[in-house]
């Protein structure tokens, strides 16, 4: 009998997970709206960067309606930024990445099944960066300025008001910031993207586990516009 019951639990086991797998492999594919539901006027520009396994939001300093420079210590002697990258991730992993196998699996299994203290990457630019893939669609001004909010309101801020710095890299032109919420694998890096990309009434998949998701479902209108705007 003991046999048995095994092996009738190994059984319903295995069709749970594999029943898992098969929705959030769909949540993947599924986007939240159908339709468009994008403007095709490019006057204001958001864009999504793919590093390998992360996102990141690519925003101009400024615009017309929007200056970060208000916010951010971005001051340059030698030129001004013209493009911010914005990331969040689990701190400890996003400041200092483990270079060794044994270091990334226990990191790793760390921040994917514990609630981990979170950072705000913001990577400065001089021109519009290159990445592994780049979409950019253009959005109403209402949507856009919702969206500097999201980033806006994803800092911790100090009791004066202010962003608070963790480190500052300056020979990579980026520098990291103690961010609101807890890391982990129900809400990780992609996810953040996904929640600024809804609040700016972009499309997004059903669950945002991956960064390959994400850009599956983002429209791209306006990244050959960046070269004349």
């Amino acid at each position: 009998m003991k046999k048995i019951n095994l092996s009738k639990n190994l059984t319903y086991c295995s069709s749970i997970s594999l029943l898992i797998f098969i929705f959030l492999g769909m949540s993947l594919l599924i986007p939240r709206k159908w339709g468009e539901s994008w403007q095709n006027d490019c006057k204001f520009r958001v864009c999504v960067a793919r590093y390998g396994i992360h996102t990141m939001f690519v925003i101009p300093v400024q615009n017309k309606i929007f200056d970060w420079q208000k916010y951010l210590p971005l001051k340059n002697a030698e030129q001004a930024y013209r493009y911010l990258g914005f990331g969040w991730g689990e701190r400890n992993w996003y400041i200092n990445p483990p270079t060794q196998l044994s270091d990334k699996i226990r990191d790793g299994f760390r921040a994917l099944f514990f609630e981990n203290p979170s950072a705000l990457g913001v990577q400065k630019h001089y021109t519009f960066p290159e990445a592994d893939r780049m979409k950019c669609i253009g959005v109403s001004s209402p949507n856009y300025l919702n969206l500097m909010d999201f980033i806006k309101n994803s800092f911790q801020k100090d009791e004066l008001g202010n962003v608070i710095q963790i480190v500052d890299r300056p020979d990579f032109q980026v520098s990291f910031y103690e961010a609101q919420g807890s890391y982990s694998i129900l809400n990780n890096s992609t996810s953040w993207t996904a929640q600024g990309l809804r609040v700016a009434n972009i499309n997004t998949p059903l669950w945002a586990g991956f960064a390959e998701a994400i850009m599956l479902h983002l429209p791209c209108n306006c990244l050959k516009s960046i070269a004349t705007g």
